[in-house]
């Protein structure tokens, strides 16, 4: 028993987990290379998409490995689902600061995810709160959606001819968002009545 304890010990430094602290460090500097020039330079804003980009890359990467690898830590429960609302959750916002998402969009979405992280950190222990399908689904949406407005797609300064590309590949992402954000409010109401199924249980349960 104790050979089985202690094969299931895992230290947190570990290769996840490593990708999960540089998601998080990566944050002030996605931000930044997004908002260089009040987010109208079009180097900055593919710098700032090869960061978004690389921090998704990461995520499924690091999640993959420490289920594949039994690298599964509580340091890991915790950072990488801050780490994963960090990211999105600074893109919405410079997004909003630079006139390509309503800021309203932007409240709405931060409120429901960081109000379901507390949620799931707060009951970790005594509920299982596996991501649903709706919930997957509207993470691949949302990161293609943050993704694809991030890019300068309507940079005045580029060619005559991409004008047009520019102009329908936004408005494609922004229809991205907008799917998006309605599974985030679907998912949110899910996950809450789950929740609250669960807790009622357990405590018909404890009677």
């Amino acid at each position: 028993m104790s050979d089985a304890q202690g094969a299931r010990e895992v230290s947190n430094w570990n290769v996840p987990n490593v990708l999960t602290v540089a998601r998080i460090i990566s944050v002030p500097f996605f931000a930044w290379a997004l908002l260089t020039d009040g987010g109208h330079n079009a180097t900055w804003r593919l710098v700032a998409w090869a960061i978004f980009a690389l921090a998704m890359i990461t995520d499924k990467i690091d999640g993959d490995l420490a289920r594949k690898h039994g690298l599964i830590t509580n340091f890991g429960k915790i950072a990488d689902p801050i780490a994963d609302k960090a990211i999105t959750g600074m893109a919405f916002i410079g997004l909003s600061v630079v006139g390509e998402i309503w800021w309203w969009v932007t409240i709405v979405v931060l409120v429901r995810e960081w109000s379901i992280t507390f949620v799931r950190l707060a009951v970790v222990s005594k509920i299982v709160l596996a991501a649903d399908r709706v919930g997957k689904w509207k993470t691949f949406i949302q990161g293609i959606a943050l993704g694809g407005l991030v890019l300068p797609l309507r940079d005045p300064n580029a060619p005559t001819w991409w004008h047009t590309p520019g102009d329908v590949l936004h408005w494609a992402f922004e229809i991205c968002l907008a799917v998006a954000f309605a599974l985030t409010i679907w998912a949110g109401v899910q996950f809450y009545a789950s929740v609250w199924r669960q807790r009622h249980n357990l405590a018909r349960s404890a009677r």
